[in-house]
């Protein structure tokens, strides 16, 4: 389990365990935070297409399909 600070996670990097149409590496390019400062949502960019995918940010955490940093 991937331990994640949800104050940092904008501009963090991922890899993709398993990668999906070439797409590999990951920047978060936005966090979006509720009155509470809870993350609500989380948007992931391609490095290599630019592809911007939202996500449940909760899915970083699973280590079986996100690594941090880029590997």
């Amino acid at each position: 389990m991937n331990k994640i600070n949800p104050a940092k996670l904008t501009n963090s990097k991922w890899t993709a365990v398993t990668p999906l149409k070439r797409e590999k590496h990951f920047l978060v390019t936005d966090a979006e935070y509720d009155e509470e400062g809870r993350v609500v949502s989380c948007t992931l960019q391609a490095i290599l297409s630019k592809n911007d995918y939202l996500i449940d940010w909760r899915d970083l955490k699973d280590a079986s399909q996100w690594q941090y940093g880029w590997k």
